[in-house]
């Protein structure tokens, strides 16, 4: 798809449109057949321009066939860039299924509600880029139809912030096509590989340690949850050098469990269909890392990513077995389902001791409870450092994803605690809060954030700037936060 600011288009030069169309109906150069649309639309109450509100019509002009949604941009108070997001995903692919090959998008509206114009050139980059992706690729009978032009008027376009926001789609996607690969396809040694080769396109060094290095470091937490498997664990390493001159590394670890049977603490099969899904903290790491390289940010970053099967055979974990962890602190094993946090607790400390990161910040679809707590349209927060924690907060605002920080009261610091071990990898409720604080027990003193996209990371159906399955949480976010810290 190639996306181009052309403010002179007209209908003729496409064959479907997106007309965005605020509730104060100033319809001031609109073309005339297309204000005698609306005015009827308007006066029989079929559109008013409500956000949230949409209408589609077909329109003969010059003897062609062109396809038209209007989109609701409402008014000062009703408008929300995510709800743009939302209409025109679900416009783009309306129109998509018309199979039509230019798309005219018409912004001109929206100068008088939000007259941010870097903001929405990006935001209408990612939205495009994003709304184009579905998983189809294991269909026999797939037929791709692509839009191949996308044509943009009515405001005063930012070409930087279009190939920021272009380049944050594709990373987003990128994620996205991870996450969706089914678990047979991208095993550790695969999703490796991806990553080497992402690394080597976008622009940052990826290193691989393998099963021998991975003992020789002392990971016995991450091996212990490997060791059910026949499919060798790896420890992916992936390093940018953005700034030199600076000292300051940002650390990112993603949780990589490319697939999670729950172990011998057996998930029931509802709950493993979509197990595939339990890397996408490590798609987020990655993902970000492609975006950081390739808008060259001036942020040193390394991420790191324990990628492994929790599965089950005769050399599985078990409930009852105490183990041992590269920070050097015992486990007493509750629960081989709670597998996660074993996993990153060795990665955040290999981050630590290793790639010399002044700040570390964990990604993963860590605990059930986190749905429970805030549904799929937050991810919930833990952190030691209020400024660290702050510049996240700042960057998911501006990536348009939300979140929420959950407390770390000391009461609670007593539950992840064990009469036989140092710690327990399964201190029970509050769910969320503990098994981020048991993270939290192997970090050093340096800021730490922990982000739980239980909720976020997967979609059970197709919805605005979402396919259904994989969501890219945290790409962006992440992408922000080192933008942020650059300056």
């Amino acid at each position: 798809m190639q996306i181009r600011v052309d403010s002179d288009w007209k209908m003729k030069d496409v064959d479907g449109a997106i007309v965005g169309i605020g509730q104060n109906f100033d319809l001031n150069g609109f073309p005339e057949k297309l204000t005698e649309i609306l005015s009827q639309l308007k006066e029989k109450e079929l559109f008013q321009g409500k956000i949230d509100e949409s209408y589609s019509v077909t329109w003969m002009h010059d003897s062609e066939w062109v396809d038209l949604i209007f989109i609701g941009l409402g008014d000062d108070g009703s408008f929300t860039r995510n709800k743009l997001r939302a209409e025109i995903g679900d416009a783009y692919r309306t129109l998509k299924k018309k199979k039509i090959k230019t798309l005219g998008l018409d912004m001109s509206a929206l100068k008088a509600i939000y007259d941010e114009p870097s903001v929405v050139s990006r935001l209408l980059a990612e939205t495009l880029v994003m709304s184009d992706y579905a998983f189809d690729d294991y269909k026999s009978d797939r037929k791709k139809h692509e839009i191949k032009t996308v044509l943009l008027k009515g405001l005063s376009y930012d070409q930087d912030a279009l190939d920021e926001g272009e380049i944050l789609g594709k990373s987003n996607v990128f994620s996205r096509s991870l996450t969706n690969m089914p678990a047979n396809a991208l095993t550790p040694t695969k999703l490796a590989q991806m990553a080497m080769e992402y690394g080597q396109s976008s622009g940052f060094e990826v290193e691989i340690k393998d099963l021998d290095e991975i003992k020789a470091l002392n990971m016995e937490a991450f091996l212990s949850v490997a060791k059910g498997s026949t499919e060798p664990p790896k420890l992916i390493v992936m390093r940018y050098n953005g700034n030199e001159k600076s000292g300051n590394r940002l650390g990112l670890v993603g949780k990589g469990l490319t697939y999670d049977s729950g172990g011998l603490s057996i998930k029931p099969t509802a709950g493993m269909v979509n197990m595939k899904d339990d890397m996408g903290g490590a798609s987020a790491v990655i993902g970000a890392m492609g975006a950081i390289a390739q808008m060259g940010i001036k942020t040193n970053v390394t991420a790191v990513v324990a990628a492994c099967e929790n599965m089950i055979s005769g050399h599985s974990y078990k409930p009852g077995d105490i183990i041992s962890s590269m920070g050097g602190k015992s486990i007493f094993i509750g629960n081989t389902d709670a597998e996660g946090r074993l996993t990153l607790v060795d990665a955040v400390t290999y981050i630590q001791d290793h790639e010399n990161v002044n700040m570390v910040l964990d990604i993963a679809t860590l605990t059930g409870a986190a749905i429970h707590c805030l549904g799929v349209d937050a991810s919930a927060v833990l952190s030691n450092d209020d400024t660290f924690y702050s510049n996240v907060e700042n960057a998911f605002k501006k990536a348009d994803e939300n979140q929420w920080r959950m407390p770390i009261f000391d009461e609670y610091k007593a539950l992840i605690k064990h009469e036989q071990a140092d710690l327990t990898n399964s201190a029970g409720s509050p769910g969320t809060i503990t098994a981020g604080m048991f993270i939290e027990a192997f970090v050093k003193d340096i800021p730490w954030v922990h982000i739980d996209i239980a909720g976020t990371a997967f979609r059970d159906k197709q919805e605005g700037i979402f396919s259904k399955g994989g969501t890219g949480a945290g790409v962006r976010p992440l992408y922000f936060l080192a933008k942020k810290l650059s300056k």
